[in-house]
Formats: C-alpha cells, structure tokens, sequence
C-alpha cells in the first residue's frame, strides 16, 4: 500500500488537471436581450392621440393567438386614462372569440362600465355594441348576476 501512495504522490498534478485554454469572447453586434422598450414614434417624448392608440390596439388585437395575449391587452388598454374607443372593443370581444375565451368577452363590458364616468355612456356602449355583442352570444354580468 505504501507504494501505492508514493506513486499518487510522485505524480505531478497538471495530469489531472486539463490544461488552461484562452477564450476569447464572441462579441455580438446584438445583445442577447433588450434592455429598452420599444418605442411607438420616433420622439420618445411625443403624445399619441386617441386614434392612433385606436389605430395601434385594433391592430394588437388583430394579431392576438393566445388568451394571454388578449388579457395582456386588455390590461393595457384599460390601464389609460380613457376608455376605448368602440372600435378596439370590437376587434378585442373578436379576438376573444377567436381565442375561445367567453369569460374575458364579459370582463371587456365590465372594464368598460368601470372605466366610463357615468351610466349614459355605459349605455351608449351598450347600444352601440349590442349587434356584435348578440352575434358572438355574450351575457353581461349584470343579466346573469341580478342582485350582485
């Protein structure tokens, strides 16, 4: 045994080891992630106007695939100071049928009626979307909740 261990001894140690390469890194031109957000206009400090957040959240919804991305729409459509113009609320109860997602048609008027300053135009709304509203079958919540 003792010769065993003179022989582990008597080794040197860079067998064990691999030996110690150079790398050199593989510089990008892009980086792996963004570190910005995408901004809509080329001045970052320029205001959009009604239509062309309109104009933008149409288009969003168009190109929605999945419940998640028309929840993340809807939050950020609502989360503006105003309410949506009829025409994004149109394309977003389609987008939510194409998606198959009932319970977000509904939370769509109930977003709205949150969002307008009083029930006149609430109805307003109503009115103006209740072809599209009994064409794709949706029940506001408070038909189907009376009393809530």
């Amino acid at each position: 045994m003792s010769f065993i261990r003179a022989a582990s001894r008597a080794r040197p140690s860079c067998l064990l080891r691999a030996p110690a390469r150079r790398v050199t890194p593989v510089l990008s031109s892009r980086p792996a992630f963004s570190t910005t957000a995408r901004r809509c206009s080329e001045d970052p400090h320029a205001e959009e106007t009604f239509e062309e957040f309109s104009a933008r959240y149409e288009k969003e919804f168009d190109n929605v695939n999945d419940v998640f991305e028309l929840q993340r729409n809807l939050n950020n459509a609502f989360a503006y100071d105003l309410v949506p113009a009829p025409s994004v609320i149109v394309a977003a109860l389609k987008a939510a049928r194409r998606v198959n997602d009932y319970p977000s048609a509904v939370r769509v008027f109930e977003g709205i009626k949150a969002k307008v300053e009083n029930k006149g135009q609430y109805d307003e709304y109503l009115q103006e979307l209740e072809p599209l509203r009994q064409e794709l079958g949706i029940v506001l919540k408070e038909a189907m909740y009376p009393d809530a």
